[in-house]
């Protein structure tokens, strides 16, 4: 039995307002270019070797209708002037052969540069703690280097994608942010 294995990873977002929830995040995923895709979301883990590509270097490797592995977070309103979030946090080692962490985070009331800190943050988190060191982030944190120093040998660089909306009266305000998965034909 073959395995499906990322070799590329790609990072995207969008937003969407209309009147029905459903049509909302349609258009979300119309936003973040992933709506012609058979979406199966999974759990957060970066492969080892993997590639982080852009959406535009990734779309052209996928066919409309394929199942689409992603990591996603998503968030709805249907509250005027309520502002929601949606954001992927990457937590990568220094050591490719090591994999990564992808964590999806949803708020409310969270701008982007909050929502986006704390999905890196719950990204280096999990990352940490799978190597078996727990610990106050702020603690492994080198705010100069803009890095996560776990131990002398293991760093961790992080990164988010954050899609942020406010509600509209009579519209559901959808935003997604997700981590698309390219897996290589077997």
């Amino acid at each position: 039995m073959s395995s499906i294995l990322p070799s590329k990873i790609f990072l995207t977002k969008g937003q969407g307002y209309h009147k029905e929830k459903l049509a909302s995040f349609e258009l979300a995923l119309r936003d973040a270019h992933i709506a012609p895709f058979n979406l199966v979301k999974i759990s957060s883990i970066f492969p080892p070797h993997c590639t982080l590509i852009s959406c535009e270097e990734g779309r052209p490797l996928l066919s409309h209708g394929q199942i689409l592995f992603l990591v996603m977070s998503e968030c709805a309103t249907n509250e005027a002037h309520r502002l929601i979030s949606s954001s992927i946090g990457l937590a990568r080692p220094n050591d490719p052969s090591f994999y990564g962490y992808l964590a999806e985070h949803h708020a409310f009331g969270q701008d982007e540069q909050q929502a986006g800190q704390h999905a890196e943050d719950l990204a280096a988190y999990m990352l940490a703690t799978s190597l078996g060191k727990d610990f106050d982030l702020s603690e492994i944190w080198e705010e100069e280097k803009s890095l996560y120093r776990i131990s002398d040998d293991v760093i961790v660089t992080t990164q988010n994608i954050t899609q942020t909306a406010r509600g509209k009266e009579g519209f559901w305000a959808t935003t997604v942010a997700a981590a698309g998965c390219i897996c290589d034909q077997a």
